[in-house]
């Protein structure tokens, strides 16, 4: 079976050091000059800042379809679905199937699109902030962290992200990881990432734009939202898009729920929230967006946050 995800990154080096060149002159010459002022050096995390240009983030591409275990017959992929990228007059509708989120709130701030590269492409998911003791915690798939055994690397988040503009800055990652089960054999049913980021100019994330509470073991059939970026057709990954409805579990080979939403790939990793409040937009995180049947469009599925969710957010938390 093969799936394709709604579309994560190495952790990277601290600052390199400054190397400070001196010079030495024969007792014969004359007075020694003063040594050289350091050479100028790039941390890791602002190259990572600085290859996140505008113009590469309007031209990340969600990521592509991806190998399954073959004993698995069918086919997911998280972003050909059917039906149009419509915005709806009012956020205040449930069920919806994706429409761009108009009604502000929480959500705006904690959720964003994710940036890395993958297979030497530069890739896109969505993610969200979450509560933790480090306030530096993203959580979005696992496969937007790692896939086909491999780590991602350059690995950014940028909350609030709109059409290459990032109000409140580019997050690089510390560290990236996700599930076990996903860590070791990209276990669909556990398809769930988590970054720890920089600081950025002496403040953690949610100390700038907030962070959701997180729900493990929560049960099935919920009504729920969902929050992407998608940027597959027939969206462009420009602005936050949203799908509510009420959940069941997938009857078919996982053990996630599943919502009628209509969003496309570059939405993978973004929150899927229980007791979400309109007014406030914020809610309890309980899912990610992670991938759809390719012959049963229109419904996303997403992971349940279980025990083993949970041990890999209590680790990712106390980095």
């Amino acid at each position: 079976m093969r799936r394709r995800p709604h579309s994560a990154l190495l952790g990277l080096a601290a600052a390199v050091g400054g190397l400070l060149a001196t010079g030495a002159v024969p007792a014969s010459a004359a007075p020694p000059k003063s040594p050289a002022s350091p050479s100028p050096t790039v941390s890791a995390e602002q190259k990572v800042r600085d290859f996140w240009t505008p113009e590469r983030m309007r031209a990340a591409k969600p990521l592509d379809l991806l190998n399954v275990s073959p004993s698995r017959a069918s086919q997911i992929t998280p972003a050909k679905r059917g039906g149009p990228a419509v915005s709806v007059p009012s956020t205040k509708a449930f069920p919806q199937k994706g429409g761009a989120w108009t009604g502000g709130g929480a959500v705006v701030k904690t959720s964003g699109r994710v940036f890395f590269t993958y297979q030497g492409r530069t890739a896109s998911c969505s993610g969200n902030s979450v509560t933790s003791q480090n306030k530096s915690t993203v959580v979005t798939a696992g496969h937007c962290v790692k896939l086909e055994g491999a780590w991602h690397t350059n690995w950014a988040f940028v909350p609030a992200y709109h059409d290459g503009q990032s109000p409140y800055g580019t997050w690089t990652a510390s560290k990236t990881s996700a599930t076990d089960q996903w860590a070791a054999s990209e276990d669909i049913n556990y398809d769930v990432g988590l970054a720890v980021v920089n600081p950025l100019d002496g403040k953690k994330l949610a100390d700038v734009v907030g962070a959701q509470g997180v729900q493990f073991n929560g049960g099935y059939n919920k009504p729920m939202y969902a929050f992407g970026f998608p940027a597959a057709a027939p969206y462009d990954g420009k602005k936050l898009i949203y799908c509510s409805g009420n959940t069941t579990k997938d009857f078919l080979f996982s053990k996630d729920h599943s919502l009628a939403c209509d969003m496309t790939g570059g939405s993978s990793g973004g929150p899927w929230f229980n007791s979400f409040d309109e007014s406030t937009g914020t809610g309890l995180q309980a899912s990610v967006n992670s991938f759809g049947y390719t012959f049963l469009p229109g419904r996303m599925f997403g992971p349940y946050f279980g025990n083993e969710v949970k041990a890999a957010y209590d680790k990712a938390q106390a980095s």
